[in-house]
């Protein structure tokens, strides 16, 4: 799937998010008070009733990166769940922005290193905010 293909996600959108990662938390909140709000369905991975094999994933996959599940049940993962949730959102030529030769793979990485420490940051800022 190319890029430019999260230009084209399709509302409502579910999107899988890390109920206990405090940066997640703060995202979320910002989507729930989002002026197209109701484009965006949002699923708790940690919740108790979550089950990731209903959808053919696997917790550690969820938990890895960012899952986004466009209107046509297409699958839109890590910084393309980003990209097409933020074109859902109305955000369009930031999306193609993100998606232009050499901005992308800066992205991509950008991405694939936040990740992998959200919930480390999350709580270091959360403990710079209490000083």
């Amino acid at each position: 799937m190319s890029r430019r293909n999260t230009l084209h996600a399709l509302a409502p959108v579910t999107l899988y998010h890390d109920g206990h990662c405090p940066l997640c938390q703060r995202e979320v909140a910002w989507l729930a008070r989002h002026p197209r709000s109701e484009r965006v369905w949002l699923v708790d991975i940690q919740a108790a009733e979550f089950d990731p094999r209903a959808l053919g994933r696997t917790s550690e996959a969820m938990m890895g990166r960012l899952h986004l599940q466009d209107a046509e049940g297409r699958w839109f993962i890590g910084m393309d769940a980003s990209r097409a949730l933020y074109a859902v959102l109305g955000y369009r030529r930031l999306v193609w922005l993100s998606c232009l030769p050499g901005v992308a793979p800066l992205m991509d990485a950008g991405y694939h290193w936040f990740a992998r420490r959200r919930v480390r940051l999350g709580r270091w800022l959360a403990r710079r905010r209490r000083k």
